[in-house]
């Protein structure tokens, strides 16, 4: 069974998505704070997912979503919160954050991004056995399915699901200039609600573990008025 992690300081708020949660098949690990979301997964409580408000007491959702993201790259992570300022989302998504929503929200349209971002996670567990012959191979990169990390030069990039599946769009398309909808729609799902700006976050942080000088990118090109082309 999928299990989500909900952190939020509002029991209304936290008891309605994981009453919904439960409605939809997954099992809840609820938190009034970080420090007690952190406590479930230092217990070995690993999860699939995790709704992160922003505004909590003592740690916040921004610090709560490095500290994850640092201890697990494979977990799927939104970031809800009242903030709807463009810098809010943006410091979110560059920090680790897969996605982002603002407050009041539609339970129905979390539901679903919920299940698109499982659906990544556990594809990244499935294609794990996969044999070492399939790795991608660009220049001087190598895409490895089964240990989901790029190399470089033989040194290891760990990325997040979402970078590692940008990356193979990237390897099975070289050289074409891909619009960011169809980035947008190959990673995050065609029935995706939210904006193609989350693309360019998360190329950007791409760019600041693959590029040797992520202000002048070599490898991940910016294609001006349309989206991205890989150069390996």
């Amino acid at each position: 069974m999928r299990r989500v992690l909900v952190v939020e300081d509002e029991t209304s708020i936290r008891e309605l998505i994981a009453l919904n949660l439960q409605m939809a098949g997954y099992q809840v690990l609820e938190a009034g704070s970080a420090e007690q979301g952190l406590a479930l997964l230092s217990q070995g409580q690993k999860c699939d997912a995790a709704v992160l408000d922003v505004m909590l007491p003592g740690m916040n959702g921004f610090s709560l979503c490095e500290t994850i993201r640092r201890d697990d790259p494979n977990i799927g992570i939104i970031i809800l919160s009242a903030k709807s300022m463009e810098q809010d989302k943006i410091r979110g998504l560059s920090i680790g954050a897969d996605d982002y929503m603002t407050k009041p929200f539609s339970v129905s349209e979390l539901l679903a991004r919920i299940e698109a971002l499982c659906r990544r996670v556990n594809r990244g567990a499935a294609e794990a056995p996969v044999p070492d012959e399939t790795r991608m191979v660009s220049g001087q990169f190598i895409l490895d399915q089964k240990s989901r990390v790029l190399y470089k030069a033989g040194k290891p990039i760990d990325l997040t699901q979402v970078e590692f599946q940008i990356m193979e769009l990237f390897f099975q398309n070289p050289g074409t200039a891909l619009v960011r909808e169809k980035i947008l729609e190959g990673v995050w799902g065609e029935n995706y609600y939210g904006d193609v700006k989350i693309v360019d976050v998360n190329i950007r942080r791409l760019r600041m573990k693959v590029e040797d000088e992520p202000s002048s990118p070599k490898h991940i090109l910016t294609v001006w008025g349309y989206g991205y082309r890989w150069n390996g």
